[in-house]
């Protein structure tokens, strides 16, 4: 059985989660800081490139400075895997669902986050002991899904990932998902106000090190 019941505590009560995708090293960092400072604590660098890598090392040091994880995303491969450890990642997380993927992240000490869109891969994830899987792409699949899936698989604890944004945030969480994850709304400012009601800020920045 693959256990990974402790993003509950790494989600703890905020119901966002920042995607950064190919944007730098430089713009990696400022964009995390945003959400740090914002309340959003966990953050998640898909890694496609080189470039992707270098950033998550960057951001996932500088996450450890302020107690903060960083997650390696769009993993696909036992090679993207290692490359996370490597870089100093915290969890995984995938576009679908792949069991060697899952079983190689469990075994190197890395939370596995899936991702899910039939019931079919809910149900076998489950079963793996996987009770924390990715709704992607969210958008498509819709809050109706979201729904939709709580009702034979009570246990599953959805983090909705594609198409999210402070206009449809609090839709898929009143519709049962755990946590809204959300990339370039980040750099909108004027979403940032949005966001900060969700997570029951103030929408102000605090200053690093509070």
């Amino acid at each position: 059985m693959i256990d990974n019941s402790e993003f509950s505590s790494i989600f703890g009560g905020a119901p966002l989660m920042a995607i950064l995708r190919g944007i730098g090293v430089e713009r990696s960092l400022a964009v995390s800081t945003t959400a740090w400072d914002l309340g959003i604590d966990v953050v998640e660098l898909p890694i496609q490139t080189p470039d992707d890598v270098e950033a998550l090392r960057v951001v996932a040091a500088a996450g450890r400075e302020r107690g903060k994880l960083v997650g390696a995303g769009t993993v696909v491969t036992a090679g993207h895997v290692q490359q996370a450890i490597d870089a100093g990642a915290h969890f995984t997380v995938s576009p679908g669902f792949d069991l060697e993927v899952v079983r190689a992240s469990s075994e190197a000490g890395l939370l596995p986050l899936p991702g899910v869109a039939t019931p079919s891969e809910v149900q076998i994830a489950l079963k793996e002991g996987l009770t924390w899987l990715k709704a992607f792409p969210a958008s498509v699949l819709g809050t109706e899904w979201i729904k939709a899936m709580k009702g034979p698989f009570p246990a599953a604890k959805f983090v909705t990932t594609g198409g999210m944004h402070a206009g449809n945030a609090a839709d898929f969480l009143a519709a049962g998902a755990r946590v809204v994850a959300v990339g370039s709304a980040l750099e909108d400012p004027s979403q940032l106000p949005k966001l900060a009601e969700l997570l029951g800020t103030s929408g102000q920045p605090v200053q690093s090190g509070r």
